[in-house]
C-alpha cells in the first residue's frame, strides 16, 4: 500500500467508517442466521464477509482492531425479533446510502474507496431484490386491526371520559368494548378473507385480532394507572400515546414499503384525533342532555 499524508480528522474519518464495517458485518451475520430462504441467507452471509474484508482495508490506515457499536448491534438485535429483519434491512439499507455519500466525500484521498463503493451500491440492490418476509404478507390485515382501534376505540373512550368521569369505570368500559370489538374484528375479517378465497384466513385474522388487542391495552393504560377524579389526564394522556403510536407505524410501514412517513402518519392521525374529538363533544352533549350522573 502507498504511503499516504493522512490528516488526524481525515484518520478520525477512517475509524468511523471501520466501526461501521465491522458493525454492519455482525448484523448482517445475525439477520442471516434467522433466515430459512437459503438463497437470501447465502447473500447475507456474503455481505457479512465482504463487510469484514472492507473494515480490513480501513485497518491498513487506523492499525486498530476497532469493536462494532455494541449498542447499535443490540438495538438492531432486539427490533428484528420484535419488527422482523425486513424492517431492520430497510434501516441498514439507508445506512448503507449514508455510508456511500460519506465515502463519495473523501474518495479522492484512498484509492480502495472505489471498489468499496461498488460493493457497498450492490448490497444495496441486493437488500432490496431479497426482501420476502412472511409476516409482511399481512401488513393489510395489521392496518385494518390498528386503524379501526385507533379510530373506533379512541372515539369510544374519549365519549365516555365526559359521561362517567371515573378512571376506573371508563377502563373497564374501554377494557370491555375492546375485546368484544377485538373479537368481533377478527371474526369479520376471518369471514371476509374466506369469501375472497384466502387459504391464509385463519392467521390473517389473527394478526388482525392481536393487532386491535394491542391497542386496547395502550389506550386503556392511562385510564388504569390515573387516580380515580383525574380522567381529564388520562384523556391527554390517551391523545398523546395515540399520536406516538400512529407515528410508530407509520414509520414502520412507511419504511418497508419504501414510502414518505408523513402522509401516513397526518392521515392516520387526523382521521382518529377528528372522530376522538367528536365522540368526547357528543359525550358531554349526551351528559348535559340526559343528565346523567354517576
Amino acid at each position: 500500500m502507498k504511503e499516504l499524508n493522512i490528516s488526524k480528522e481525515q484518520i478520525e474519518i477512517i475509524r468511523n467508517f471501520q466501526k461501521d464495517e465491522v458493525t454492519a458485518s455482525r448484523l448482517y451475520a445475525f439477520i442471516a442466521k434467522g433466515m430459512k430462504d437459503e438463497k437470501n441467507k447465502e447473500i447475507m452471509l456474503k455481505m457479512s464477509y465482504e463487510e469484514k474484508a472492507h473494515s480490513l482495508i480501513w485497518k491498513q490506515y487506523t492499525k486498530e482492531d476497532i469493536k462494532p457499536n455494541r449498542f447499535k448491534v443490540m438495538f438492531y438485535k432486539l427490533v428484528t425479533i420484535l419488527l422482523g429483519y425486513t424492517f431492520v434491512i430497510k434501516l441498514l439499507e439507508k445506512d448503507e446510502y449514508n455510508g456511500i455519500s460519506s465515502m463519495e466525500e473523501v474518495r479522492a484521498n484512498f484509492p480502495e474507496i472505489e471498489q468499496i463503493i461498488a460493493q457497498e451500491k450492490v448490497h444495496e440492490k441486493d437488500l432490496i431484490d431479497m426482501l420476502d418476509e412472511e409476516r409482511l404478507n399481512y401488513t393489510g390485515a395489521m392496518v385494518l386491526g390498528l386503524n379501526d382501534a385507533l379510530v373506533e376505540l379512541t372515539g369510544a373512550i374519549a365519549g365516555l371520559t365526559f359521561v362517567l368521569m371515573n378512571t376506573r369505570l371508563i377502563a373497564m368500559s374501554g377494557v370491555i368494548t375492546g375485546v368484544a370489538a377485538t373479537l368481533s374484528m377478527a371474526a369479520s375479517n376471518y369471514l371476509a378473507e374466506r369469501a375472497e378465497g384466502n387459504k391464509n384466513a385463519l392467521k390473517a385474522s389473527v394478526y388482525t385480532g392481536i393487532a386491535y388487542l394491542i391497542m386496547v391495552v395502550f389506550l386503556t393504560m392511562p385510564y388504569l394507572i390515573a387516580p380515580c377524579e383525574m380522567y381529564m389526564v388520562a384523556l391527554v394522556s390517551m391523545i398523546l400515546i395515540v399520536v406516538c403510536l400512529i407515528y410508530m407505524f407509520s414509520f414502520y410501514i412507511a419504511t418497508v414499503k419504501s414510502e414518505k412517513v408523513m402522509p401516513r402518519f397526518l392521515e392516520m392521525a387526523g382521521i382518529s384525533l377528528s372522530v376522538a374529538v367528536i365522540s368526547f363533544l357528543i359525550g358531554l352533549l349526551a351528559k348535559f342532555c340526559f343528565g346523567i350522573e354517576v
